[in-house]
């Protein structure tokens, strides 16, 4: 296994302690959260990064990269949810689409990156979460909603974008 894929593994490490201090949250819990939360959010553009330097991209870090980044968001959401900050129709949405996204590709031949939207809805989601585990003070609490909606219309929006060029194919050699 390679360094840049062992970095994406190591990330796995850091939700245990997310759930456990996001479970009855103190302002100091939500502090040690956040920086953890950061901390594996930041080792995602690590390990791409060294994979590009290193010329290690490899068909597992292109399969546990975007597993281990859903694992990562959708761990603190679900607590998010227990703590009543976000309704749960809302990561439902999240989960749907990456678990279609997921579905989608273990039947594809090869394996691609991310694509811009990919990565766009990766940022949001991670500012949202952010922004919802910090002990902010409550005029953020807005701010901090409005990042999660927009996370979710990104996911939904990178999702189809994903797909389109699938059926784009299909109706190609179908017709």
């Amino acid at each position: 296994m390679t360094l840049p894929n062992w970095i994406t593994f190591s990330r796995l490490l850091g939700i245990p302690f997310l759930l456990y201090g996001l479970h009855n949250p103190t302002p100091e819990s939500r502090l040690v959260c956040l920086a953890i939360f950061l901390v594996a959010a930041l080792t995602d553009w690590l390990d791409g990064y060294l994979a590009r330097k290193l010329n290690q991209i490899s068909d597992l870090g292109k399969f546990l990269d975007p597993l281990v980044d859903k694992l990562l968001v959708l761990a603190p959401l679900l607590a998010l949810i227990e703590l009543g900050q976000v309704p749960a129709w809302g990561v439902f949405l999240i989960l749907a689409r990456e678990l279609a996204i997921a579905g989608w590709r273990v039947n594809q031949s090869t394996i691609t990156g991310a694509n811009i939207w990919g990565k766009l809805k990766t940022v949001s989601q991670i500012v949202a979460i952010a922004l919802l585990i910090a002990p902010l003070p409550e005029r953020w609490l807005l701010t901090a909603l409005i990042s999660f909606w927009v996370s979710v219309a990104l996911t939904i929006i990178s999702g189809v974008i994903y797909l389109l060029p699938s059926r784009d194919v299909v109706s190609v050699h179908d017709g």
